[in-house]
């Protein structure tokens, strides 16, 4: 069966509200996640088809030549639809799209495990769908391609820090039952290449962020979803932070404080505070655009504004994916994700 009609097939009972692979469901036969996780890498940087959902996550806040701000994302899921590892059971499914304060522009691809269309090799490391495709010797410096109909990207990205290890040494908890993944980033990415839109190839510079993450049931089966935001200030300092909504409202919520170089890496759970401001009306929902975000344990009260409110990823699974400015007790820039929005 072609892979896009077998999810179509499958979508209902692997999405749900909560988004890729059903992610609050119970599952059995897979690999569960375990505190004090042992980290091995290169090879970390590869797959884990024991697991039940993965992926591979870059978003890049960028500087045309101009002074516009843009954005793009670049995304590698993998899923499998049934626990033992093998390769016919791996679904992969891509993700890429590219936000400017005017348009916002989303496609995905799909392939299937056991044909050598997509997947990840971690040595050299090769992540890949098709000809979109995150490569280089090392995770240190890498080749980011996508290409579509409307846009396309070709970019390097030089990281000029550590790997950040979220949560407990990178066993990260999403629940107050005890859901978990194991969750690393790169957030120390530099940017530099080409963009090009509808009528013109754009040079560009910015900063990128690598989100790795992989686990079987990270989020318990009350959660309905999360808003999630990455977030870069002047002077160099980061923050990663995330809630879990259940019932509409604000549940579990966790933060990583990161300095400037990756020297200070703090992480908070239940510290990190979310309030949506402003909403706005997005592909036919209530989406919020506009947010006050605070952390007063590192003194930080900023508002969170999207570039461009329709940055809506109208895709298989729908979410809210875009670039976002920050003000207030810190300037800067970053990336917000928000699922679960019907």
């Amino acid at each position: 069966m072609n892979v896009r009609v077998l999810l179509v097939f499958l979508w209902p009972s692997v999405v749900a509200a909560q988004g890729f692979a059903g992610l609050g469901t119970t599952v059995e036969g897979y690999d569960d996640p375990v505190p004090d996780p042992v980290f091995d890498f290169p090879a970390d940087h590869g797959a884990h088809p024991g697991y039940r959902i993965e992926w591979w996550y870059v978003t890049a806040n960028l500087t045309a030549e101009d002074g516009r701000d843009m954005g793009l994302q670049w995304t590698l899921f993998r899923t499998a639809l049934a626990p033992g590892g093998d390769a016919a059971a791996q679904v992969w499914m891509g993700h890429a799209a590219v936000t400017t304060a005017e348009a916002h522009f989303a496609v995905e691809r799909f392939s299937r495990g056991d044909v050598p269309t997509a997947g990840v090799t971690a040595a050299p490391l090769k992540a890949f769908i098709d000809d979109w495709a995150m490569a280089g010797e090392t995770l240190d410096e890498v080749r980011l391609t996508a290409s579509a109909p409307e846009f396309a990207y070709d970019v390097t990205l030089r990281a000029e820090g550590p790997l950040i290890l979220h949560g407990e040494g990178g066993y990260s908890v999403k629940s107050d039952e005890g859901q978990a993944s194991y969750y690393y980033s790169q957030p120390f990415y530099a940017v530099e290449g080409v963009l090009s839109l509808p009528g013109e190839d754009v040079a560009v510079t910015g900063s990128a962020w690598l989100d790795r993450e992989w686990s079987s049931q990270p989020l318990s089966e009350t959660q309905e979803g999360w808003d999630w935001f990455s977030l870069s200030f002047e002077g160099g300092d980061k923050l990663m932070g995330f809630r879990l909504r259940e019932g509409g409202e604000e549940g579990y919520t966790y933060a990583t404080w990161i300095g400037a170089g990756g020297e200070e890496l703090v992480p908070y759970a239940r510290a990190f505070e979310a309030e949506a401001l402003e909403r706005a009306t997005v592909a036919g929902r209530q989406v919020p655009v506009r947010w006050r975000v605070r952390l007063p344990e590192r003194g930080v009260d900023v508002e969170v504004t999207a570039l461009n409110p329709e940055a809506w990823m109208g895709l298989s699974f729908p979410y809210w994916e875009g670039p976002v400015r920050v003000t207030g007790s810190h300037e800067g820039r970053g990336y917000l994700e928000m699922t679960g929005y019907e």
